[in-house]
C-alpha cells in the first residue's frame, strides 16, 4: 500500500495532492505542468515537501509533523528518468552496476550479470549507450533501477522521447518487464493509452491537484466530473436538463429530444427536474439504423434521433462521422451534435459516402450521466 498526501509550494505553482493505492502499478496522468514529476521527486526524496506524509507498506518516507524525511538511498527506490539518463561514458554493465557500489565486488558482479541475463542484454555488456537501440537503452535504464532490488519503481515518462511506432513496441516490453519482475511502480505519463496499458490504477492530475484516483476500468466509464472527462479525451460531452429522475433512470431534455439514461451509480441524490446536468455518449455506441430492414426494433433501438452527416474523418480502420440533428436550434458542438464512430466495413456496406440522412439510436446504458 502506498499512501501520499503532500503539499509543496514553488514560485507560481502549488502542489497539493493526496491519493493512495494498493494496486501494483499506478499511473499519474495529466497534462504537462500538472505536478506529476514533482510528485515523483517528493516520493523519491529528491525534493522535500513543505508538509504531509508519504508511507509505503508501513514504512514512513516522509512525515512533516514528525520531522521524518528519509534520504533517497534509505527509501529503496528505483528511478527511471525521462530519456533514460544513461551515463554515456559507462558501458551497459557499468550503468547497471552504478547503484551497487556499496556491495562487495563479487556480489556486485553477480547481481549485474543476473539483471543483464534476465533483461536479455547478454552480449551487450561492453557497449556504450550510443551503440544501443532505443529498446536496448530502455532495458539498461530499467536494469539500473531494478539492480538495487527496489521496493518501488519510479518511471518518469520513460517513453516520451520516442517516435510513435517505437513507443508502442517498447510500451509492450515495459509492461512485460513490470509484470515479470512483480515490482510496484509509479508511472508518470500524459499518454492515456500508455496509462491504460501499463497501470492498474490511474490518478488524474490537473494544476497541482488530484481530480480523481480510480481503477482504470472505473475511470473510463465513471469519471467524476466534466473536467476529468475532458482530460481523458471523452467526446460527445453534452449538457441537458433533467425531466424526471429515479434511482435507476434519468430522463433529460437535450436539443429538443427527450432521452432516457441509466442513473449514475455514484450519484448520492436524485437531480431535480429542471436542473442542468452533463452527460456523454461514446462515439462507438451511437448506432445508425439500417435502411434495408423493416424498421427500428423497439426492443433494441431507443433514444431515436434523426439528422444528417455533415462531415467525416477517415481514421484508417474506422470512420468518424459528424452528425447534426434535424431539430431546430444551434448544434451542441459548433457545427454538429454527435460524433459517431463506425468500422470501415460498416461505412462501405451502408454506403455512407453517398447517403447522408440517417436515423440513429443510443441505448440508455450508453448514455453516461456525470455526478453533479
Amino acid at each position: 500500500m502506498l499512501a501520499l498526501a503532500v503539499t509543496k509550494r514553488l514560485p507560481g505553482f502549488t502542489l497539493a495532492v493526496e491519493w493512495r493505492a494498493a494496486e501494483p502499478v499506478v499511473a499519474l496522468f495529466g497534462p504537462s505542468g500538472a505536478g506529476k514529476t514533482l510528485t515523483l521527486q517528493c516520493l523519491s526524496g529528491l525534493l522535500r515537501p513543505d508538509s504531509g506524509r508519504i508511507v509505503l507498506n508501513e514504512r514512513v518516507f516522509f512525515d512533516g509533523a514528525a520531522g521524518v524525511n528519509l534520504p533517497p538511498p534509505a527509501r529503496r527506490l528505483g528511478y527511471v528518468f525521462q530519456g533514460y539518463a544513461l551515463f554515456p561514458h559507462l558501458t551497459v554493465a557499468e550503468n547497471i552496476a552504478f547503484g551497487l557500489k556499496g556491495l562487495p565486488r563479487g556480489r556486485r558482479l553477480e547481481r549485474t550479470a543476473a539483471v543483464i541475463d534476465r533483461l536479455g542484454l547478454g552480449g551487450l555488456e561492453r557497449r556504450y549507450p550510443r551503440e544501443l537501440s532505443g529498446g536496448q537503452q530502455q532495458r539498461v535504464a530499467l536494469g539500473r533501477a531494478l539492480a538495487v532490488d527496489p521496493d518501488l519503481l519510479l518511471l518518469d515518462e520513460p517513453l516520451s522521447a520516442l517516435d510513435a511506432p517505437l513507443r508502442r513496441q517498447l510500451r509492450e516490453e515495459l509492461g512485460h518487464t513490470l509484470r515479470e519482475w512483480g515490482k510496484a511502480a509509479v508511472l508518470v505519463t500524459h499518454d492515456l493509452e500508455e496509462a491504460y496499458q501499463l497501470a492498474d490504477r490511474i490518478v488524474v492530475y490537473e494544476s497541482g491537484r488530484v481530480l480523481q484516483a480510480a481503477p482504470k476500468s472505473e475511470l473510463l466509464w465513471q469519471p467524476t466530473s466534466a473536467e476529468v472527462a475532458r482530460l481523458i479525451g471523452i467526446r460527445n460531452l453534452l449538457h441537458g436538463t433533467v425531466v424526471k429522475a429515479t434511482p435507476e433512470i434519468v430522463q433529460l431534455e437535450w436539443r429538443g429530444q427527450t432521452l432516457e439514461a441509466v442513473n449514475s451509480p455514484s450519484r448520492s441524490f436524485l437531480p431535480r427536474p429542471g436542473t442542468g446536468l452533463t452527460f456523454f455518449v461514446r462515439p462507438e455506441y451511437a448506432r445508425l439504423i439500417r435502411k434495408d430492414r423493416s424498421g427500428p426494433d423497439p426492443g433494441r433501438h431507443m433514444n431515436m434521433m434523426e439528422g444528417e452527416i455533415v462531415s467525416e474523418l477517415d481514421q484508417g480502420t474506422t470512420w468518424l462521422l459528424f452528425f447534426r440533428l434535424s431539430a431546430p436550434g444551434p448544434p451542441s458542438q459548433g457545427t454538429y451534435d454527435l460524433e459517431i464512430e463506425v468500422p470501415k466495413l460498416v461505412y462501405e456496406i451502408l454506403e455512407i459516402d453517398r447517403d447522408r440522412h440517417w436515423q440513429l439510436s443510443v441505448h440508455r446504458g450508453s448514455i453516461q450521466v456525470l455526478p453533479a
